[in-house]
């Protein structure tokens, strides 16, 4: 199964893509998807609708795992990845690609065995799953691609 993990935000999205089978994860590609600050929302929301869209289309992934929001102090930030989040669940939904969500204690209690690990902890972890020489940079990509080993351990097997 491939599976693309999403770190939703407007500025930097998180992306990770792998396949699975049984215990064997591969990593197909990892990054981010960049806007740029001086750009007006609308245009940003446009520019990752248009790079999800690439993405979907290029990668074929079979389901999409994404973070689920909470809102901590700001309000207004998480009201605009909110937004933002809205159009990476449209491209997916267009292309009826299911979409599951995980909030941040079950990707840490699925990749590290812990909801309260450290970050740090996290992506050392998803290193080994992935067999990566080093640790996915950026931190953006690194946390895609624990959702994705997240979704991998988590949803029921496909027959």
């Amino acid at each position: 199964m491939r599976i693309l993990g999403i770190d939703p935000g407007y500025a930097t999205v998180g992306f990770g893509i792998l396949d699975y089978q049984g215990m064997d994860y591969r990593p197909v590609e990892f990054g981010v998807l960049l806007t740029e600050a001086h750009t007006d929302f609308n245009g940003r929301l446009a520019r990752i609708y248009e790079d999800m869209c690439y993405l979907l289309d290029q990668y074929r992934p079979q389901e999409m795992s994404v973070e689920k929001l909470y809102f901590n102090t700001n309000k207004t930030t998480g009201i605009m990845v909110a937004e933002a989040r809205g159009v990476l669940l449209l491209a997916a939904a267009q292309r009826g690609i299911p979409v599951f969500e995980y909030t941040p204690l079950q990707v840490k209690s699925a990749v590290v065995g812990y909801g309260r690990a450290e970050k740090r902890q996290v992506m050392e972890m998803t290193r080994r799953i992935l067999h990566l020489t080093e640790l996915p940079r950026p931190d953006d990509a690194a946390d895609a691609l624990a959702l994705a080993i997240c979704h991998a351990n988590s949803a029921p097997p496909a027959y």
